[in-house]
């Protein structure tokens, strides 16, 4: 049951946010992964975001070896003067949050929405955190997409979730990734590294 899995996974996060000075990378970035089962479930219209999301937390998982925390992590590209660069850990990072946030909006508007279409919930989440930062190409890709996304019920029983235990662990989800999603931004904030790149 991956919903269950990602909604506790970030319970835990987000009652960390607010106890330790920093986020641990490595609790983060394995919360991270279970997200990517999402992607996977939503087929072709997010494909390039599983596949640059997927890459971006097997780096972050990778640097948790020899990295203790984000806070940590953004220090040392803030060090070696990488921050923006393609392949950085805290670029990494960045895109990472986006997919989190992805997820949160899509969370919220199927919770919002009646019926069985994903189409709307979907196209308002990607309008909202990824188009700003996507070529045309992509944009009008992902729009075609759009008619390829499963309904609401087929994306249910790939997740093995009927519809009220879903509520309760996509609920779960939004209100445990916001604190977590706002600690990343602060962190690039915070030292005036902007989160718009």
């Amino acid at each position: 049951k991956p919903l269950r899995q990602i909604a506790a996974a970030f319970e835990s996060l987000a009652a960390a946010v607010g106890v330790e000075a920093s986020m641990e990378l490595d609790p983060f970035s394995r919360a991270c992964s279970r997200v990517s089962v999402l992607f996977g479930c939503l087929g072709f219209a997010f494909k390039f975001a599983e596949m640059d999301y997927v890459a971006k937390v097997e780096d972050l998982c990778e640097a948790s070896k020899s990295i203790s925390t984000l806070h940590s992590m953004v220090e040392l590209d803030i060090e070696k003067n990488c921050v923006r660069q393609a392949g950085s850990h805290s670029r990494n990072l960045l895109r990472v949050k986006r997919g989190l946030d992805m997820v949160r909006v899509l969370f919220e508007q199927i919770l919002a929405s009646e019926g069985n279409s994903l189409r709307d919930a979907a196209s308002v989440a990607y309008a909202k955190v990824f188009a700003p930062h996507h070529a045309w190409a992509i944009r009008k890709a992902v729009a075609a997409g759009m008619y390829a996304l499963p309904t609401k019920a087929q994306l249910l029983k790939k997740l093995n979730e009927d519809e009220a235990s879903a509520k309760v662990h996509m609920q779960s989800y939004i209100t445990s990734s916001a604190p977590v999603i706002f600690y990343i931004e602060e962190l690039f904030t915070s030292r005036e590294l902007g989160i718009d790149w």
